[in-house]
């Protein structure tokens, strides 16, 4: 969709920028916007209280109408700071207007159709549906972030035959803070992976966090403006994780 994928690998604010000059990109730019954002948009439709059904209809309507309309690189002029706030907002406007709402799923031509790959039956986490619909689009969007940043840090090592400091990195603070596992020690991980010395293992371990945090700013970078929001949003993702830890 829109050609190498090389090519749009800067922030969404600039590729908006750039889609402005040239509208044979505006695929492009769907594209990145439903990879990034459409479980966060699915989510909170589903807890303002729309079924299945709807809430796919809406995510797949709402896509078109923000991009190929170009309401949202419109509003784009005037609003600063992150992306995903821009986006919440167009969303709630969206859905206020309902007669706009029931028009866009019926006008929208059959070759236009953003191809939104969403299973019959979306499997929400508990915890979404434990917060209200602004909680859930920002978790989710979080927790789709973190899921895109660990894969690539794992990737990355699996390439190089390190697979070991992923491991270290995995056990003792992917796993106590994502899946509540207990905290183990440097020396049960060097006795379970056979690594030399403890000293060793959490060199290890500071190496793999400098990557997650490095890979992690890069794909917080592409959905803000400045680096005031960077560190910002930082801030909330790592608050994010020590939350996920202690419940």
């Amino acid at each position: 969709m829109g050609g190498e994928r090389e090519t749009f690998l800067t922030t969404h604010w600039s590729l908006i920028e750039d889609v402005k000059e040239n509208k044979d990109k505006d695929r492009a730019l769907i594209g990145l916007l439903l990879e990034r954002y459409w479980k966060p948009v699915y989510c909170y439709l589903r807890r303002k209280g729309y079924d299945n059904e709807q809430a796919k209809d809406l995510t797949q309507g709402f896509f078109h109408e923000v991009v190929l309309n170009r309401n949202l690189l419109e509003r784009a002029e005037s609003e600063k700071g992150r992306f995903r706030t821009l986006l919440l907002h167009t969303l709630n406007q969206y859905l206020i207007d309902e007669h706009r709402k029931e028009t866009a799923r019926k006008q929208i031509p059959k070759d236009k159709l953003v191809p939104l790959d969403i299973a019959d039956r979306v499997l929400i986490p508990e915890m979404v549906c434990q917060l209200d619909a602004e909680q859930s689009f920002n978790y989710v969007w979080k927790a789709d972030l973190l899921e895109r940043v660990l894969v690539e840090v794992k990737d990355r090592y699996t390439k190089q035959g390190m697979e070991t400091h992923w491991y270290v990195f995995q056990d003792r603070l992917l796993k106590p803070s994502l899946e509540h596992h207990e905290v183990i020690s440097f020396s049960q991980i060097c006795q379970r992976y056979g690594i030399t010395d403890e000293a060793t293992a959490s060199n290890m371990l500071k190496t793999v966090k400098r990557l997650f945090r490095s890979v992690l700013k890069k794909h917080v970078r592409q959905t803000v403006l400045s680096g005031e929001a960077v560190d910002e949003e930082l801030r909330e993702i790592f608050k994010f994780l020590r939350k996920e830890r202690t419940n």
